[in-house]
């Protein structure tokens, strides 16, 4: 886990000298230590340094969202992304914005509501008579309630002003391009309040995945633990899409890697998923960077482009049915 929070921080601090702007290694070190010194302070100041940051908060947020999520519906192929609550998140901004409220400060509690909605919505439809315990369900009523979202979000988009397509032609694509030091407190105290719940949550979680029936005989309250679950997942994966938009992948891919390292013990599981998130979105941001500078492409873009065969492997491997 030391190792893996050492290149956490070694990519963000490496992705602060990557930009579409050429500055020369020495002048960003300057730039770090006089925050006044000029244009090129500026810049790592103002766009790099919150950048970076806000590429390690959302990738934890995300990784475990995505670890909860897998827990919670005992389903291989859950995240954020496949089971609508980022679909629902998108849908909540489209709504701030067709309101005019362009800020993180405001849109963020769209975001919460949309990712609340879509997790109600997702949930109910697939516990139908099975009491929520039918994976490949849960996986189809995502699927669902993410084209119907989805839909809205485009109709949304197309029939509002223009100020809504602009507000959402880089936040779609799940890009931290142009988030600044305002996104850092929400994407932080949410951060900070999921992992808090995590690990209240994680002796709980160990015994509900073995079974519901299995969880009441060791004494887990059931309905209390599924309830704080949800909350902790819309607030760990609305806080994230709000602040730099959809990124798939990232929380499918993250808790497989970090169950492959460190099994499944949700003590381990749950910050070793934010870890690895933070390490796969830090690359996706940078490599994003890389590929056609000195334009960019967006980090939801670059981890769907990695992810991508990582889901039709775990597919093929027949991962659907549970973990």
């Amino acid at each position: 886990m030391t190792i893996l929070a050492m290149a956490a921080i070694a990519l963000a601090i490496g992705s602060v000298f990557v930009g579409s702007r050429t500055i020369a290694p020495h002048a960003i070190v300057d730039a770090l230590v006089s925050p006044h010194g000029g244009d090129d302070a500026l810049v790592v100041w103002h766009s790099r340094l919150p950048r970076a940051v806000i590429a390690l908060c959302a990738g934890g947020c995300l990784g475990m969202a995505g670890a909860l999520m897998q827990s919670l519906t005992r389903n291989a192929l859950a995240e954020p992304g496949t089971l609508g609550i980022n679909s629902g998140a998108a849908a909540g901004v489209v709504c701030a914005l067709l309101q005019g409220n362009a800020t993180i400060e405001t849109y963020v509690w769209f975001s919460f509501a949309g990712s609340a909605l879509a997790a109600v919505l997702v949930h109910r439809l697939g516990r139908a008579h099975e009491a929520g315990h039918n994976p490949v369900r849960l996986v189809l009523a995502g699927a669902g309630v993410s084209v119907t979202l989805g839909s809205f979000t485009t109709l949304g988009i197309l029939a509002g002003p223009q100020s809504v397509f602009s507000g959402m032609r880089s936040w779609a694509t799940g890009s931290l391009e142009g988030r600044g030091w305002d996104v850092v407190p929400i994407l932080l105290a949410s951060l900070i309040a999921g992992a808090l719940a995590c690990l209240y949550l994680a002796g709980s979680l160990n015994s509900t995945t073995l079974g519901a029936e299995m969880g009441r005989s060791l004494g887990v309250n059931i309905p209390l633990t599924w309830g704080l679950t949800n909350v902790t997942i819309i607030v760990l994966a609305g806080a994230a899409t709000a602040a730099i938009g959809p990124v798939g992948f990232v929380g499918l891919a993250a808790p497989h890697m970090a169950r492959y390292l460190g099994g499944t013990d949700h003590r381990w599981l749950l910050s070793l998923s934010g870890l690895f998130a933070m390490v796969v979105l830090l690359l996706a941001d940078i490599g994003g960077r890389l590929v056609v500078a000195p334009n960019e492409i967006g980090a939801g873009i670059m981890s769907a482009l990695i992810g991508a065969p990582f889901f039709i492997a775990l597919v093929r491997r027949g991962k659907v049915s549970g973990l």
